[in-house]
């Protein structure tokens, strides 16, 4: 989304997929996991035993966390909400090594990637998610997110920007998307292919709404797919060992 507003797959696999969008399409009922959300703070448990954990996650807009395979908590705010900034906070045990998976969206109207259509406001939105893993028994941040996460970009659009203003850009503008990987969240997952994550500063992504009552580490970045604003899904991976 906007800064003021509310709201990668190798390119040549993008560029393979390239379509034209002519559906009008809600991210968060398209996109979304379908499981109910743990409230912020909410206890969940991964598979096997282990060390208590937190998860500290801050997303523009929407995100979605998985602890190998198992979806431990989901945005408690609508991804349709305006101006849906927020922070959440997932406890869980688990057993060293361990996969942290999680879906990240940005608000768009439809799969043009524009928001607020028809509006005055029409625009293209950007995104961005940030991060942390502390071992509660010893409070150290044992993960946080930065370039060594891997990434892959669903869903970009529009790909020709100069269509962001057009009165109907579900007729003009562009749109890439793959499918999500039935089983990305397993362990045994082969990410290989993805890429890296790139980091993005706080004055590129101007985070607010709940970012500021998260103590972040050093460590912890700021991170989406390429482009703030073109990237709209991106599913993310991290073992923790």
């Amino acid at each position: 989304m906007k800064r003021s507003l509310l709201v990668f797959v190798a390119a040549g696999l993008l560029a393979a997929g390239c379509s034209s969008a002519t559906t009008a399409q809600d991210s968060g009922a398209s996109q979304s996991p379908s499981s109910p959300a743990p409230t912020a703070g909410a206890t969940s448990t991964s598979s096997g035993t282990g060390t208590g954990f937190r998860i500290d996650v801050w997303a523009d807009n929407w995100s979605a966390v998985y602890i190998d395979g198992e979806q431990i908590g989901e945005d408690s705010v609508p991804i349709t909400t305006e101006r849906s900034f927020n922070a959440e906070t997932y406890t869980f045990d688990a057993q060293m090594p361990f996969t942290v998976s999680i879906e990240a969206m940005d608000f768009k109207e439809t799969d043009s990637g524009i928001e607020y259509i028809g509006e005055p406001n029409q625009q293209m939105g950007d995104g961005g998610i940030i991060a942390q893993i502390t071992d509660l028994a010893t409070g150290e941040v044992v993960a946080a997110t930065d370039a060594d996460w891997k990434s892959l970009v669903v869903q970009r659009a529009p790909l020709n920007t100069d269509c962001a203003d057009d009165p109907n850009p579900d007729e003009t503008c562009e749109s890439a998307t793959v499918d999500i990987p039935a089983d990305w969240t397993s362990p045994e997952f082969d990410d290989s292919a993805w890429v890296a994550a790139t980091e993005w500063s706080p004055a590129e992504v101007d985070p607010k709404g709940g970012y500021e009552e998260v103590t972040w580490d050093p460590a912890a970045q700021l991170i989406w797919g390429t482009d703030l604003e073109v990237d709209n899904t991106i599913l993310l991976r991290m073992t923790v060992s």
